[in-house]
C-alpha cells in the first residue's frame, strides 16, 4: 500500500512538472505571435505613411519586396502582397471606427500607457511601439497604438479576417471567437464561409423557456445554423444517410458545432420500462458540463419532434446523467422549420431544448449587434 501511494505521488508530481512545460511553451507561443503582430503594425504604420503621404507608390512598395528579398533573403514572408496585408492590418485596425467599436462592446479600464518613437528614412516620424503591462486589457487609449485585443488570435487569421468580413462588429466577432475555439486558418475560413457570425448571434426564439433559464449564456453558444455542405448529401435522403454522414465526418461536424462537444455515441440505447429507444447523436458538452442529445430529422419540424426529445432527456437525466453534471440539453436539427411554429412549440417548454437548421438565415442588423454585445459579455466573464 505504501509503494502505491509513493507511486502515485511521484506520477503527480510527474504531472506538475508536465503543467510547467505546458504553460511556459504556451507563453513562448504567445510571445512569438505578439513580436509578429507588433512587425506587421509597425511595418504597415510605416508603410501606410509613406502611401498615404503620396511620398511612395505601387512601385516602390515592389522595389522594398525585391530589396528585402535580395539584401536578406533569409527574411521570409515580405512579398508585395504580404507588405500590402500589413497596411491592411495597420489602416483597419487602427482606424476610429474600429476602436470605436471596441470600446462599444469591451472592458476599456485598462489601458496601454505610452507610445515610443523610431525614426524613418531622412525624418522622424511617429510609429507606435506597443509597452505590455501586465494589467494591459483590450483597448489603447489614442488611435494609432495596436489595440491589445489583437493578440488573441495570430496575423495569419487577422488578414483572413480582414479580407473576408465587411464590418468591423463582424471582424470582432471572428477574432474573439477564433480565440474561444482555438481556430487555424483552414477552420476560420469555413467559419467565416458558413456565416458563424449571423448563425451564432442570430434570433433565438428556438430555444425553449428552460433551456435559456437553465442556461442563460446559451444564446451565444449553440447556432442556430448548421452546415454540412461537407456531406454532399442528394436533396433527398434519409435519417440514416445523415447520421452516417455526420459520424464519417465528425471533425467537421465538431468545428459547426463548437470545440467544447465531446462525441460520446450513435443511435444511443435508453432502456426505458420494457422498451428500447436510441438517441441518435449523444454528445459532451464541456464548457456547460451537459449531455446534448442530438435528433436528426430529414423533413421540416413539426412540434411532435419536440415531444420525443423531452422524453429522451428525462431518460438521459434519470439514467445516465451523473450527480456532478448540469441537466441534458436536446438538440433537433432539421432542413427547414417555420419560424412561427418553433416559437409556439418553444414558449411554453421547460425542457433545455432548441431547435438548429441546416440553411442559410439572414439576421437584422440591429439583432446582431445586440447578440454580439452578449457574445463579448460572455468573452469578459469567462474564467
Amino acid at each position: 500500500m505504501k509503494n502505491n501511494n509513493i507511486a502515485i505521488s511521484i506520477e503527480q508530481q510527474f504531472g506538475e512538472i508536465i503543467d510547467i512545460i505546458l504553460q511556459h511553451k504556451t507563453n513562448a507561443s504567445r510571445a512569438v505571435n505578439e513580436e509578429l503582430l507588433l512587425t506587421a503594425w509597425h511595418v504597415g504604420g510605416y508603410v501606410s505613411a509613406k502611401l498615404k503621404s503620396e511620398e511612395w507608390g505601387s512601385k516602390v512598395v515592389t522595389q522594398l519586396s525585391e530589396y528585402i528579398r535580395s539584401q536578406r533573403p533569409d527574411i521570409k514572408g515580405y512579398s508585395k502582397r504580404s507588405i500590402y496585408n500589413m497596411v491592411m492590418f495597420y489602416d483597419v485596425y487602427s482606424s476610429e471606427t474600429f476602436i470605436a467599436t471596441i470600446r462599444q462592446y469591451l472592458n476599456t479600464e485598462f489601458v496601454q500607457p505610452k507610445t515610443a518613437q523610431i525614426e524613418a528614412s531622412d525624418h522622424k516620424q511617429e510609429v507606435p511601439v506597443i509597452v505590455q503591462p501586465k494589467t494591459a486589457q483590450f483597448v489603447q487609449p489614442t488611435v494609432g497604438q495596436m489595440p491589445k485585443i489583437l493578440e488573441l488570435t495570430t496575423l495569419t487569421n487577422h488578414i483572413e479576417i480582414l479580407c473576408r468580413c465587411k464590418s468591423d462588429e463582424e471582424r470582432l466577432f471572428y477574432i474573439l471567437y477564433a480565440n474561444k475555439e482555438h481556430l487555424v486558418k483552414r477552420e476560420l475560413q469555413r467559419c467565416i464561409s458558413n456565416q458563424t457570425y449571423t448563425g451564432l448571434l442570430g434570433n433565438k426564439d428556438n430555444m425553449s423557456k428552460g433551456l435559456l433559464e437553465r442556461y442563460p449564456n446559451a444564446p451565444v453558444m449553440f447556432k442556430d445554423t448548421l452546415f454540412v455542405d461537407f456531406l454532399n448529401l442528394p436533396k433527398k435522403h434519409s435519417e440514416t444517410k445523415l447520421r452516417n454522414g455526420l459520424i464519417e465526418h465528425m471533425k467537421q461536424f465538431i468545428l459547426e458545432l463548437g470545440k467544447d462537444f465531446i462525441f460520446m455515441d450513435q443511435e444511443y440505447r435508453l432502456n426505458i420500462g420494457a422498451s428500447t429507444f436510441k438517441a441518435d447523436l449523444l454528445f459532451f458538452h464541456r464548457g456547460l458540463q451537459a449531455l446534448v442529445a442530438v435528433e436528426l430529422k430529414k423533413t421540416k419540424f413539426h412540434p411532435r419532434d419536440l415531444g420525443q426529445l423531452e422524453f429522451y432527456l428525462e431518460a438521459l437525466d434519470r439514467d445516465v446523467k451523473r450527480s456532478n453534471e448540469n441537466p441534458s440539453i436536446g438538440i433537433i436539427l432539421c432542413p427547414e422549420a417555420d419560424r412561427v411554429v418553433v416559437e409556439y412549440a418553444m414558449s411554453r417548454s421547460m425542457s433545455p431544448t432548441m431547435i438548429a437548421e441546416y440553411k442559410r438565415i439572414l439576421i437584422p442588423q440591429e439583432r446582431m449587434q445586440q447578440q454580439l454585445n452578449e457574445f463579448c459579455n460572455l468573452f469578459l466573464n469567462k474564467d
